[in-house]
């Protein structure tokens, strides 16, 4: 059997707005956060699905519950966190986001590199294999575990993941399907 996944990304953020990439940083939804979160209800009401997991941070856990809250379980999990950019944790998107992609396997100071956040989606993806087989999962998250379900489950290279990334090339969409 297979597991069925669907990837939502958070809700806008305060610091997305101030351009600043928040990484661990535990920052609140925006009022447009807020708005996108419960308009998605609407875009995927015909989805089912057995269990949602998201972030335990605070912008991933509210966005799950503005759109998920009372049709279906809803599980944080601390895998799924965005990168953890360390002392460029809340600092200007317009610093970090170079980085990003020099970071593949060397950490930011004090924080972790891309490959180990795939190492934490793909013991996160083992706990689904044992759990959820045969499934429909939902996850809502950040983009560094979204790029490596691509590197993982797709075998993109991480510089392809990040070339092709949904942010880059501005083409959002309500949810991205992955199987297991």
């Amino acid at each position: 059997m297979a597991i069925k996944i669907i990837y939502f990304v958070h809700g806008t953020t305060i610091d997305n707005e101030k351009e600043i990439s928040s990484g661990w940083f535990d920052v609140e939804l925006s009022d447009l956060g807020v708005k996108q979160s419960i308009e998605l209800k609407d875009k995927i009401k015909d989805k089912k699905f057995d269990v949602v997991f998201c972030s335990d941070l605070k912008r991933a856990v509210n966005s799950a519950k503005l759109t998920f809250e009372g049709i279906v379980p809803i599980i944080p999990d601390k895998r799924l966190r965005e990168c953890n950019y360390g002392k460029f944790n809340a600092q200007s998107s317009a610093i970090v986001e170079p980085m990003q992609e020099k970071m593949i396997t060397e950490r930011f100071p004090e924080g972790e590199s891309y490959e180990d956040v795939k190492a934490r989606i793909s013991d996160f993806l083992e706990f689904l294999k044992q759990n959820y087989d045969g499934k429909s999962v939902a996850i809502v998250a950040h983009k560094a575990p979204q790029l490596a379900l691509d590197v993982l489950l797709r075998n993109k290279t991480w510089e392809q993941a990040f070339a092709e990334d949904w942010r880059k090339t501005k083409s959002w969409q309500p949810g991205w399907e992955y199987k297991l």
